[in-house]
């Protein structure tokens, strides 16, 4: 029987982001939508996918996931269950750059819109029962600060402040696989692999995998393969590790509620 889910892939104009959305699509039938900031990228993107898949139900829907008002906007353009919700998007730029809502832009895209993402679409994975978040993450984190999370204080440097981020990911994956275990929604995180791409150049990293070998772990825990109860944990090549981030119970609660308080 042809799957009938539906995901959505936040960065899916990236290498590793474009990797997912086709490992996604692979069957034939799932709808996968794409959500991207440039439509020309987002077009070309869609293009190569219903290609390589024969998978005529890829689309793409514009957002600006910095912005919280955008993402709230692309929420109530949705209709129907969401089965799979993917966070993927990240970026790192050279330099403390901010939002149009006066946020650091690591921190508004990298952690703010997975918090928001999983907030605005909650009703819709409800609705589909037994749905997967997947917070592509990575082993790249730490240095978390809640005192100065927009690095107003310290010296803004982009590595540190991508690891503060993906720690973040994974930490908020706890949070909300907690608050959302009634409501039958799986949220974990991964490490998507170590892949030649414009973000980890950025970072002054290479990468020895493809983009497929990256998209691999994030695909399968999409699709379920941690088991449909796992939930609030943390995988890379789709192995269960141990995240002592997430046992910090205390800054797990305060960063939700940092995170909260953006609205």
């Amino acid at each position: 029987m042809p799957n009938r889910t539906r995901a959505l892939v936040t960065g899916a104009t990236g290498a590793i982001g474009e990797a997912i959305a086709r490992g996604l699509a692979a069957d034939g039938s799932r709808e996968v939508v794409l959500v991207a900031r440039d439509r020309d990228k987002a077009e070309r993107t869609v293009q190569r996918i219903q290609r390589d898949t024969g998978n005529a139900r890829v689309r793409f829907e514009l957002a600006d996931l910095s912005r919280g008002d955008a993402i709230r906007e692309l929420a109530s353009r949705w209709e129907g269950p969401l089965h799979i919700l993917v966070n993927n998007a990240a970026i790192t730029p050279p330099r403390r750059e901010e939002s149009t809502e006066g946020v650091e832009q690591q921190f508004a895209t990298n952690v703010l819109a997975y918090f928001r993402m999983i907030r605005a679409f909650t009703p819709y994975l409800t609705a589909a029962e037994g749905a997967q978040v997947v917070n592509v993450a990575s082993y790249w984190a730490g240095g978390l600060d809640l005192d100065d999370l927009e690095f107003r204080r310290r010296r803004y440097n982009n590595d540190a402040a991508y690891r503060q981020s993906k720690q973040a990911d994974r930490m908020l994956s706890r949070a909300f696989a907690e608050r959302l275990a009634d409501k039958g929604i799986c949220v974990n995180a991964c490490h998507p692999g170590d892949v030649n791409s414009t973000l980890s150049n950025s970072l002054g990293f290479g990468g020895h995998q493809s983009p497929d070998q990256g998209a691999d772990t994030p695909v399968w825990l999409a699709n379920g393969g941690a088991g449909t109860d796992t939930t609030g944990s943390y995988f890379e090549n789709r192995r269960l590790v141990a995240c002592g981030f997430s046992k910090e119970r205390d800054t797990v609660e305060r960063l939700f509620e940092v995170c909260e308080g953006y609205g």
